[in-house]
């Protein structure tokens, strides 16, 4: 989720300028001037060499498009002098910082994709500034593509003090001369032969040699010429900014999604357009006879983070059904009952998908947890709701009709359930309440369980005993339909078999055979029927060890399974053990309550130790032992518990481990390009080295956008890891 504050950002560039400069004539007459704006909660800024960036903080209940308008109305209406001559303030892009989703370099390729060189920087950053930059700006939902690194090619002169002190000419007489030089005329029209033609002067600078050729002064009627006082050059501009590769200096650009825009949609819309203009990059024959074109290449893609978001979304729904399942199985003993209480969640998280799409909650990684942990409670619903109709249906007398038993059953529990759901919506208000970062990172939580809540009790309430219904109404009797089903499901375990052998084939297989067997002969030992649950338990066991891998992929398989097979034997023998003891654990502990409640009372303070720390929960204690000059601070116990319970702070955002890591390094705030560029060109050497890095991208200063203020002395070197 952007967490970010509802901001707009006020962009002015002043090159060369010092950043008291730009803070005394640009930042503080700007700021002073944007403070009238509605809605405005605060305003902060920056200076640095030759840039002011002014952060405007809007109220959350300001529109983002709404607030850029009026921003605009304000610099549209700067009284004129305000600025120094030539600033032109401007807005920055309608997009966040979370809104950088795709980093590409710009690299030659032979024909197999092989890196070739032969491309100087300044060439490749012109492909990317007027090729490349403009064609992806034109995909839907990007709001900017920012350059980084290489060099802008521009004019250069190198003036000769000496011939000016010579000839008597001031140095803004030159600058003057040179812009004069570099325009074009317009005049009247003139008519020859019954003819219009237009009269224009033709004279926008193409080469070095117009340049040198421009007449700056008149000595002694000689027309003096920049050629005769300085030297004209092509040559790079100054940088702010640089990317490095691996340790080799390149191009690229950085891709920012528009505001309110699909980040995934975005990105496979500019990786479309990189493919339609792949094509149209310049390619030569290098010296060697290789044949090398200008190849995209991306560094940062944020594709990967969202598929695998909700990849593990999916894949922990269909665990935790698997799980439902078996529970409700074991704990029940009813195969009908499982059915109906597990087609409660995959409806309900439909409702729920349905319900974020028409409230505008957005399916980012906090929102799709609030579904992944509403699950248990959600099919607390369906246990309860289904457990009491069967209970029903056990002790109804015969001939009763089952849908007056299902109605008795399900409306027995309906308020209880209303009631329970009730009041966990009713305990998520604090969550709904909550404002800035704090409400925009757990906001989307708190109205998907809402919904997902929500959705599984009218459900539960409403489509359950129906289901309950319909299934309970089908009836399969007799041997016949036994032995056909059981010859099934040994001939599809034995197809599985040879087509991908597996534990599931496998299981197949024995449970048809053993259940053919068990109808054959009726007369065998009843403990072989135990076989077929041994068997659930062993391919569940196996599946969940390679879903899991609870010991690490470094361990074997079986010693995945062994371990997973016993915590499942461990766990599922215990509820069996629960459910027929639960009466005389709970007739022990109404008997013995002073000794029960010494257990909750213990989870009460090891909570809150872990939840305040154990120095600030039991600071009373030393306190009371300095009074008498003993100080256990320092003893060996108090130490080992302090640094083991040291309180959960007050940071509220989730780690995420997105497969990649960020190095935010920064050098000394004096030291120069040529410096920090070595710098950042040994650490991603550095870093590249590591066995488990892929690839390592460091960016030095500032990409060309207003997002990204940063002087050269910060280093972003994005680390992606192996798989």
């Amino acid at each position: 989720p952007d967490i970010g504050e509802n901001q707009q950002i006020v962009f002015t560039r002043w090159m060369g300028r010092s950043p008291q400069d730009i803070e005394d004539q640009i930042t503080y007459p700007l700021t002073t001037s944007l403070l009238g704006i509605p809605g405005v909660k605060s305003i902060r800024s920056s200076s640095i060499f030759g840039v002011s960036s002014i952060y405007i903080i809007f109220n959350e209940d300001i529109d983002f498009y709404w607030s850029r308008s009026r921003i605009l109305e304000k610099l549209n209406s700067l009284q004129s002098g305000l600025l120094p001559d030539g600033v032109q303030p401007s807005l920055g892009p309608d997009a966040t910082a979370l809104g950088q989703v795709y980093g590409y370099t710009i690299e030659g390729r032979d024909t197999e994709g092989n890196p070739t060189g032969g491309w100087d920087l300044h060439e490749i950053r012109t492909v990317q500034d007027f090729y490349v930059k403009y064609g992806l700006n034109a995909v839907d939902g990007v709001s900017e593509v920012a350059s980084i690194g290489g060099y802008v090619q521009e004019y250069q002169i190198d003036v000769n003090p000496d011939a000016l002190k010579v000839y008597d000419i001031p140095l803004h007489k030159v600058m003057m001369a040179v812009k004069q030089s570099n325009k074009d005329v317009g005049a009247k029209t003139i008519e020859i032969n019954q003819a219009e033609y237009l009269v224009r002067g033709l004279g926008y600078v193409r080469s070095t040699k117009d340049i040198e050729e421009a007449v700056v002064a008149v000595h002694d009627n000689v027309p003096i010429r920049i050629k005769d006082i300085g030297i004209v050059t092509l040559g790079p501009s100054t940088r702010r900014g640089l990317l490095d590769k691996d340790g080799a200096e390149v191009v690229g650009g950085v891709v920012v999604a528009r505001y309110g825009s699909n980040p995934l949609q975005v990105i496979n819309n500019v990786k479309s357009k990189i493919e339609e203009i792949a094509g149209g990059l310049p390619k030569k024959t290098l010296a060697n006879g290789v044949e090398s074109q200008l190849t995209i290449v991306p560094f940062y893609d944020r594709t990967q983070l969202i598929q695998e978001t909700l990849g593990t979304l999916e894949h922990d729904l269909k665990l935790e059904l698997i799980i439902t399942i078996i529970i409700i199985i074991v704990a029940m003993g009813n195969i009908r009952s499982a059915i109906v209480i597990s087609s409660l969640l995959p409806i309900a998280i439909l409702v729920s998908f349905i319900l974020m799409r028409y409230m505008g909650v957005d399916a980012n990684i906090v929102a799709l947890t609030g579904i992944a942990i509403a699950i248990g409670e959600m099919i607390d619903l369906g246990i309860v709701l289904v457990e009491n109709i069967v209970k029903h249906q056990e002790k109804a007398p015969k001939g009763k009709p089952l849908l007056e038993v299902i109605y008795e059953g399900a409306s027995e529990v309906g308020g209880a359930l209303l009631t329970a759901v009730g009041t966990t919506l009713v305990s998520f208000t604090p969550v709904f309440l909550l404002d800035s970062a704090e409400g925009k990172l757990f906001g989307p939580l708190a109205y998907t369980k809402t919904f997902a809540m929500a959705s599984s009790a009218m459900i539960a309430l409403l489509l359950l005993p129906t289901l309950f219904y319909m299934i309970s109404g089908v009836k399969i009797s007799g041997n016949k339909w036994k032995k056909v089903s059981s010859v099934l499901l040994a001939v599809l375990g034995l197809i599985l078999m040879f087509l991908t052998p597996s534990v599931f084939a496998f299981a197949a297989l024995f449970l048809g055979v053993l259940n053919l067997i068990l109808l054959l002969k009726p007369s065998l030992p009843k403990w072989l029927s135990k076989g077929n649950q041994a068997m659930i338990i062993v391919a569940v066991a196996w599946f969940f060890a390679q879903a899991w891998l609870p010991l690490g992929p470094e361990k074997n398989a079986f010693s995945n399974f062994l371990f997973t097979a016993i915590w499942l034997v461990l766990i599922l023998g215990g509820m069996q053990l629960v459910i027929r003891y639960y009466s005389n654990i709970l007739t022990w502990c109404l008997a013995n309550k002073k000794k029960f409640l010494l257990i909750p009372s213990f989870l009460i303070l090891l909570g809150l130790n872990i939840w305040l720390g154990f120095a600030t929960l039991f600071g009373f204690i030393a306190k009371s032992f300095d009074q008498i000059d003993v100080n256990i601070r320092t003893t060996s116990v108090w130490s080992s518990l302090s640094h083991s319970f040291p309180g959960v702070g007050k940071e509220f955002m989730p780690s995420l481990d997105e497969g990649s890591f960020l190095l935010m390094p920064t050098s000394m705030p004096h030291a120069g390009m040529s410096q920090n560029k070595q710098v950042v060109q040994q650490l991603d050497m550095l870093l590249a080295n590591i066995p488990e890095v892929d690839l390592t991208v460091g960016k030095m200063g500032r990409v060309e956008s207003a997002l990204d203020p940063a002087p050269i002395s910060m280093y972003e070197n994005i680390i992606n890891y192996k798989p």
